[in-house]
């Protein structure tokens, strides 16, 4: 190169480079298939155990329509297997998929009894960056 030109340095691609590999991270979610090979179904309050979410994840949950639903409530309609009628959007689908947020995320199955006998999730997203 002539000595007019000016190449990038060696520091400048290093943060060039960790500024790529931090843009992919943020555009790939994970999904997880809540359950794992049970799906969504009684006693899956454990299964987050060990597992890092983001904000952005996807949970997928799946699950037999006729038996099951997923309602995404708050902590009151977690601790106390309640829905608000007026707010809630009930998923019956058997394969619905939740975009997790950052922070507390609370699913309940809303069919009765069934959140009372361990048929809800309560998920910590963090930051995605």
């Amino acid at each position: 190169m002539g000595e007019g030109s000016r190449g990038c340095s060696m520091v400048e691609k290093v943060v060039f480079c960790l500024f790529l590999v931090q843009q992919l991270k943020m555009g790939y979610a994970t999904i997880y298939n809540v359950g794992d090979e049970l799906g969504w179904t009684f006693n899956v309050s454990s299964w987050p155990i060990g597992k890092n979410f983001h904000a952005g994840d996807i949970l997928a949950f799946n699950y037999t329509p006729s038996t099951h639903n997923v309602v995404e409530v708050d902590k009151v309609g977690y601790n106390w297997c309640l829905i608000n009628p007026i707010e809630a959007t009930v998923h019956h689908s058997g394969k619905d998929q939740m975009k997790l947020v950052e922070g507390m995320n609370y699913y309940i199955c809303s069919l009765p009894g069934h959140c009372q006998m361990g048929m809800k999730l309560a998920i910590n997203a963090t930051s995605s960056s």
